[in-house]
């Protein structure tokens, strides 16, 4: 069993040790649950990868907001949004906003910047688009 150092440097060790588990668990999604929230519709899908990664293959039912847009983007008033992108904006609310990319660095970067902007519900799909189109494609 790992122990964490005493005094100040074992306080640092166990804050460290919880920012690490916590980014390795929650927020995150993985492959079986994220097929039965598709299935279920009960998922809303945000592909973060450029537009040209996006044409070339996407999960269905997929939004592409480049992550260089998402910040502006999840700060538009609706009508906005809606004109830009032809769908409804996320609420804050809303559970089950998945963000994903290529292999998950730019979906966990998404998915963090929309959890500070207030989006309770955002997680990552931790596979990313390279473990859907091996297992899914």
């Amino acid at each position: 069993m790992l122990r964490a150092p005493r005094g100040l440097a074992g306080s640092a060790f166990l804050k460290l040790a919880f920012a690490a588990r916590t980014m390795a668990g929650e927020p995150t999604v993985l492959l079986p649950e994220l097929r039965a929230l598709l299935a279920s519709g009960r998922a809303r899908l945000i592909d973060v990868r450029s537009r040209e990664e996006a044409a070339a293959g996407t999960i269905p039912g997929a939004l592409n907001i480049p992550v260089i847009e998402l910040e502006t983007a999840l700060q538009m008033e609706p009508a906005a949004f809606k004109a830009l992108y032809s769908t409804e904006k996320p609420k804050l609310e809303d559970e089950n906003l998945i963000f994903f990319c290529q292999r998950g660095k730019r979906g966990l970067q998404a998915t963090q910047l929309a959890r500070g902007l207030g989006y309770k519900g955002a997680r990552n799909y931790e596979g990313a688009y390279s473990e859907w189109f091996q297992k899914e494609g």
